[in-house]
């Protein structure tokens, strides 16, 4: 007889009681608030977010040693539907992980010619705080994060999570939008 199942039991009691995540968040379940900065060092907390409306947050790879081309495709393609994602008054957040040292200068590259629009922020993960926090760290050489994107509602639940264990799979922006209705 296997002892696994209850000790997985009671690893989840303690995690769900001390809000740490032994996996990645799931639909249902509260999204653990985080403060990360913009470019301009101006912080950006969930919780705040949340009071104005839904946020779709997505976690990109941030620089595994170039831009990924993937995350620039992904990003284009929720940029091409700001103004239905600003009539759902939904708040996009673009997640950029990666080791503190030089992560500015990553960012502000990957950030460079998106043009992003109002309601789109993106902001950094150094030394991956919030990438570790839910459990999205993708730690293999030339990896930095699993790409995720995660809807949450005003209440903080999560109302969709993708989470990919590759470079592409990740979420469509119609299945973003749907799940925002």
């Amino acid at each position: 007889m296997s002892r696994r199942p209850f000790f997985g039991s009671i690893l989840a009691f303690f995690c769900a009681a001390a809000t740490c995540h032994a996996a990645p968040p799931r639909e249902g379940e509260s999204a653990a608030d985080f403060t990360l900065k913009t470019l301009a060092d101006e912080p950006v907390r969930l919780k705040t977010l949340l009071e104005r409306g839904p946020v779709v947050l997505v976690v990109l790879r941030g620089w595994p040693g170039y831009q990924c081309p993937i995350c620039t495709a992904q990003v284009r393609e929720l940029v091409r539907e700001s103004k239905t994602f600003e009539a759902r008054k939904a708040r996009v957040v673009l997640v950029y992980p990666g080791p503190a040292d030089g992560l500015k200068a990553h960012a502000a590259e990957f950030e460079r010619g998106k043009g992003l629009p109002d309601g789109f922020q993106l902001v950094m993960d150094p030394d991956y705080d919030l990438t570790k926090s839910y459990d999205l760290r993708w730690d293999a050489p030339g990896e930095t994060a699993y790409p995720s994107t995660f809807v949450i509602d005003r209440e903080g639940k999560v109302v969709l999570a993708r989470v990919s264990r590759s470079h592409g799979g990740r979420a469509k922006a119609g299945e973003i939008l749907e799940a925002l209705k």
